[in-house]
Parts: structure tokens; sequence; C-alpha cells
């Protein structure tokens, strides 16, 4: 049995997790903390919360001091690595650290596309705290967005469908929009009584404003009865169609047998209208097209990537899709979980 080790990390906006693994897919140990993205933490941030989490990897692996030997193969994709200057500096700045003999970095939305395809070539639509995309040919040509916001033309996930629910809220309040159940449910989200008293008290500090990323949740529970709600939701899907139809165009991929793959939180809730909404979206682009909604977690997808890097075989990159899912589930009551294997 080969002890060669991967190390994969997949860092979002909310969370990162990494795993370590054996070169036969087993997992030793994947620990999970909070955002890493440089645009949030900085790059001395980043580096430093993943320095501490492969220390903790390693030791709950059981890899003593005397054994404290490299990863023989790295992934880190992260949210935040944008444009390929980003993706260098966060790449100089960990390759004299001793985490891997060979490194690799780049946007967290590759590991979806590899968490959710065996065919190495695809879609992949990230929608969590924001939205990103990436699309990779079967040339091996990429499409890649720069996913910064509104700066780069973007709308899209938790932080903006937050700020619509907000402002639909506030307007039914007030008059100047359509009456939704927002305007009772997005203030109740909080303990709070009214729109308005909402607004004061995220302008005066006493709830942050970055907590609008827990209202999408709100805007599909009132999707299938209220209008309102379900025009913010039928835009996010047009948004998602719109990063597909322009990656498809780019390929030259149009009327192909695409996969399309969506991943991050926004694409889980049980009301199903958004996944719905785009399904519908994707019939029109091309009968070819194979939707997917990501049922392994992103790391998943930067492990298989590491594994690749070593030339792992299918058994291993099976291995590792069923132990680091199942440590994923586990995940839901601990903030880091060990398997020796």
């Amino acid at each position: 049995m080969s002890d060669r080790l991967a190390l994969a990390v997949d860092g979002g906006n909310s969370k990162t997790d990494l795993a370590l693994l054996r070169e036969d897919g087993a997992l030793l140990a994947l620990v999970r903390r909070g955002l890493s993205s440089p645009h949030h933490i900085g790059l001395e941030g980043c580096v430093a919360l993943l320095g501490d989490m492969v220390g903790e990897a390693r030791a709950r692996a059981g890899l003593t001091d005397g054994a404290r030997r490299p990863a023989d193969a790295g992934r880190l994709l992260l949210a935040g690595l944008d444009f390929p200057v980003e993706e260098r500096r966060l790449r100089d700045a960990v390759s004299g650290l001793g985490w891997a003999e060979r490194i690799a970095v780049g946007n967290d939305t590759f590991a979806v596309l590899r968490a959710g395809t065996e065919r190495g070539w695809g879609v992949a639509v990230v929608c969590g705290a924001g939205i990103n995309c990436v699309g990779v040919g079967p040339d091996g040509r990429h499409v890649r967005f720069p996913a910064l916001g509104s700066i780069s033309g973007d709308w899209g996930g938790g932080y903006d469908v937050g700020l619509a629910a907000l402002s639909a809220a506030v307007r039914s309040e007030d008059g100047r929009g359509p009456r939704t159940r927002l305007e009772g449910a997005v203030p109740g989200h909080y303990g709070v009584g009214t729109p308005g008293e909402l607004v004061e008290a995220i302008h005066l500090g006493r709830i942050p404003e970055r907590r609008v990323l827990e209202l999408p949740w709100v805007v599909f529970d009132a999707a299938a009865s209220d209008p309102v709600a379900a025009t913010i939701v039928d835009r996010l899907a047009d948004e998602v169609l719109a990063f597909v139809r322009a990656t498809l165009r780019r390929l030259e991929l149009d009327g192909a047998a695409v996969e399309v793959l969506l991943g991050g939180g926004m694409f889980r809730h049980p009301g199903g209208r958004l996944v719905a909404a785009i399904e519908a979206g994707l019939r029109e682009l091309g009968a070819a097209i194979e939707l997917r909604v990501g049922a392994s977690p992103p790391v998943v997808g930067a492990a298989l990537l590491a594994l690749d890097d070593l030339g792992a075989g299918a058994e291993a990159q099976a291995r590792a899709r069923r132990e680091i899912g199942a440590a994923v589930e586990d995940i839901a009551t601990t903030s880091e979980v060990t398997i020796h294997g």
C-alpha cells in the first residue's frame, strides 16, 4: 500500500474544509474552519488559517513530529482567487511552508466541477455567499469570470438575495413597492417587529449587515405563495442561466451534451423553485444538457484533483468520495472530524 499523501482544501466565503488522504483514497483527517477567502481576511490571514488547519489535520491523522513530512500533492481551491495574479500570490506565499511537495491553487469553482463529474469538463456554477461560474471544454479550454460583485456585472448569491429581500420588505411597509409576506418574515427572522426597525438596527450596528446572508432561506420559503419572493428567486435563476449561456457560447458548445453542475448552499432548499427554474431554462438552451445539483461536497472535488495529480485509480477515487462525503455529514454536529484509515 502506498503511503503517499494528498492534501485538499475547499475554501469559501463562509467555511473551509481541509482533507488529508492517502493515495488509496483513505481519509486520514477532515478539518473545518470558517471563511478563508483572501478577499475577506487578506492573504496573510488566509495563509495563517490554512496553516493552522494543516497542522491540525496532521496531528489528528497521527503524524508525529518524526513523521512530519509534506503531502506529495496538494490542491488549494479557494473563493477569492479570481485572477491569475491572486493565484500566484497565494502559491508564492505557501510554497515554502512544507505543506506539499507539489501544490496547485485555483478558484473553488473547480472543486464543484470535479466533485460533480468524472468527465473532467463541463460547466459549474457556485452560489453561496456570492456567485461564480467556471467552464472547461473537452479540449481543455477554460472560461472564467471575475466574480467580484457589482463591479464585474454580477448579481446573485446569498448576500444579493438577502439585500433584495430586505429592500422588498422595506418598500412593502412604506408603500413604494408591492405588498409581500417578506414585510413580516424578514424582520421576524431577527426577532424585530418591522422592516423599519430592522433597518435602524443594521444602520446602528446592533445587527451586523452581513447577517443578510441568512435571508435567502426566508425568500425560498415564501416563494411558493408570494409573488415578490418568487420574482427574487426567478431573478437568481436568470443569473445562473446567463452564466451558463455565456460559458457555452465562449467554449463553442452550443447544442452539445454538456453537464451543468450546481454547487453551494443556495441550491439545497427543499422547495426547489430555483433549481426547477434553472432546469426549465436549460431545456431552452439545449435538449442534451444534463443538470446536476452537487451531491458531493466541494472538498471531494479538491481531493479528487489532488488524487488525480498522484495518478490514483478509480477505486481510490471512489473511496475518497465515499469517506469524505460521510465525514462531511458528521460535521453537522462537530467542528472537525477525524477518521483513521
